[in-house]
């Protein structure tokens, strides 16, 4: 059984009369009429029912633009729209596939409101970014926001839900529930905080966010922090061009544009270089431990308040002169100089189980990561510097460390040699390590024996793999800087290369590969930059070539 009920003089008492005119001007306006059901019980049946009853009767004293008709649970309607809960609110079901379970009381009226006049103009009213984002989605979502009616931040996720609903009503459905009027629901889902957003039954946000994060969230499935304009512009003229998004790169984005230097970042790749992949970092001064991630998004926040960023571009041509034109894989540049802060990777091992287990006992850190193997067995792999340096370390903080080299000696400094030898750490010669196991974390490791052939299985609960460092030169090449013998970029004390106006920066440099060297040679390099664009040395007679 249905009724439809038309505008009344129910909404007297409603709200105060000086809100009661703004909200029936603002309905006055509706383009269209705005179509409501809800499905609930009898009267007297129940006090949700009743309270969402004379709720929406409320509203829709306010103008004959609010068209709302009831419905019973056992109605052919209610079924032929699977409604399993009461009171459900849906709004123009022939054309979205929006719904409200509960009553939308206290801090939630601001929600029912809003999805109203988005109805009334039958539009999302998204910005321009966050229309592209939604764009990209082409599979379905079915999304369920957990809202509380004592919550200020709620409606603006569920608003964000419903817009994407609006804007795409073949893909999109939005389920807004109260955690008060369905807690069985709530305690299903553990949905204990409000708002929590589920898309497809993942948890894909926790907390209010802007729009553009997200309908980014909806597109990647899950909760993102940090949002990046894109740019339609096929040119770009700027002071100085960053390549890289690093910790190097963004630093030094920060520190051009507060020397009043026009600054662009262009990143291929994620931002943050191998900080956004490393699980917990526990030496950067401030932080005692903070998450990789979260440390990239306070850092590339910052920037974004100065910098330009460009992600997801790759740089594949740079022109030297004044200006210096560069050439990404979607647009172009021209720049009074360039800094390259292109970063280097560690080199792995390539051995089954490495990538598996990377941050769950495989690491190529012992200063990011040796603490937590306080008192654990761990191989350290190599016979370099780099390795019998982390094995020093982790054996000084109480690691128990065996290392492992594939040959007959070291080849590492002599005073490192003698420390190694001294501090009684032991040392398997001619040995690979040849695959790493483990479920939740290392385990194992496969041990082969080059001269031998000898096979054994060793148990660790850690492998740090310390062979070296692949520096990320190849544009560097290209473009004619020069490298050092062991790869990375020359440079002088100012960060200046061979070829006027191209800078370094960071890990890309060699030296200590931490995130704390990289920012203060980002900020040395963008500081030199604008000392030199201001009295470019190139241009002083005598002075050298880089």
């Amino acid at each position: 059984m249905t009724k439809e009920h038309q505008s009344s003089s129910r909404s007297e008492g409603f709200v105060r009369s000086d809100l009661e005119n703004e909200l029936k001007a603002v309905f006055e306006r509706l383009p269209h009429p705005v179509s409501v059901y809800l499905v609930a019980g009898r009267a007297g049946e129940d006090v949700l029912s009743r309270a969402a009853r004379e709720l929406i009767r409320g509203f829709q004293g306010l103008s004959d633009r609010i068209r709302v008709t009831e419905v019973e649970p056992r109605d052919d309607l209610a079924r032929k729209w699977k409604v399993n809960s009461i009171p459900t609110f849906l709004f123009d079901p022939e054309h979205y596939s929006i719904r409200y379970l509960g009553v939308p009381f206290g801090e939630e009226a601001r929600t029912l409101l809003g999805i109203l006049i988005l109805l009334g103009y039958r539009s999302g009213n998204l910005t321009e970014q966050s229309a592209r984002v939604l764009q990209r989605i082409d599979t379905p979502r079915r999304i369920k926001v957990f809202v509380s009616a004592t919550c200020p931040y709620c409606p603006e996720q569920a608003m964000n839900a419903a817009r994407a609903a609006m804007e795409k009503p073949d893909l999109i459905s939005v389920e807004i529930i109260d955690i008060q009027s369905n807690q069985e629901m709530a305690n299903r889902y553990s949905a204990f905080s409000v708002p929590q957003v589920f898309a497809n039954e993942v948890l894909i946000a926790q907390g209010a966010q802007s729009e553009e994060l997200f309908m980014l969230s909806l597109e990647k499935m899950e909760q993102q922090t940090l949002f990046i304009p894109e740019s339609d512009s096929e040119e770009v003229e700027t002071d100085l061009l960053i390549v890289g998004g690093g910790p190097a790169g963004l630093t030094a984005g920060i520190y051009a544009v507060r020397s009043g230097l026009k600054t662009a970042i262009v990143e291929k790749g994620p931002l943050g270089g191998q900080i956004a992949t490393t699980p917990v970092v526990e030496n950067y001064p401030g932080f005692t431990r903070v998450p990789g991630k979260a440390l990239v998004d306070i850092l590339a926040s910052h920037a974004l308040e100065y910098v330009q960023i460009f992600p997801g571009e790759e740089v594949v041509e740079v022109r030297p002169g004044n200006p210096i034109r560069i050439r990404t894989t979607r647009r172009r540049f021209k720049a009074g100089a360039v800094i390259l802060a292109t970063g280097a990777t560690y080199r792995r091992l390539g051995v089954p189980g490495e990538m598996e287990l990377a941050g769950r006992g495989v690491s190529y850190c012992a200063t990011c990561d040796g603490t937590l193997f306080k008192g654990k067995k761990v191989l350290v792999v190599g016979g370099g510097n780099s390795a019998l340096t982390e094995a020093l370390y982790l054996s000084n903080i109480g690691v128990s460390v065996t290392l492992v080299h594939r040959r007959d000696a070291f080849r590492a400094q002599e005073h490192l040699v003698k420390n190694v030898a001294a501090n009684r750490i032991p040392v398997l010669w001619d040995t690979e390590v040849k695959e790493i196991r483990g479920r939740e974390q290392v385990t194992q490791a496969k041990l082969v024996n080059r001269k031998t052939g000898e096979t054994t299985w060793t148990d660790t609960d850690g492998v740090f793999v310390a062979i070296g460092y692949v520096p990320t030169v190849d544009l560097a090449r290209k473009l004619g800087v020069e490298v050092t013998p062991d790869g990375f970029i020359r440079h002088d004390a100012h960060h200046r290369t061979n070829i006027p106006g191209i800078y370094s920066a960071g890990d890309v440099e060699g030296g200590y590969k931490q995130i704390v060297t990289a920012m203060a040679q980002g900020t040395e390099a963008a500081l030199s930059v604008y000392e030199d664009l201001t009295h470019p040395y190139w241009k002083q007679e005598g002075a050298p070539p880089g």
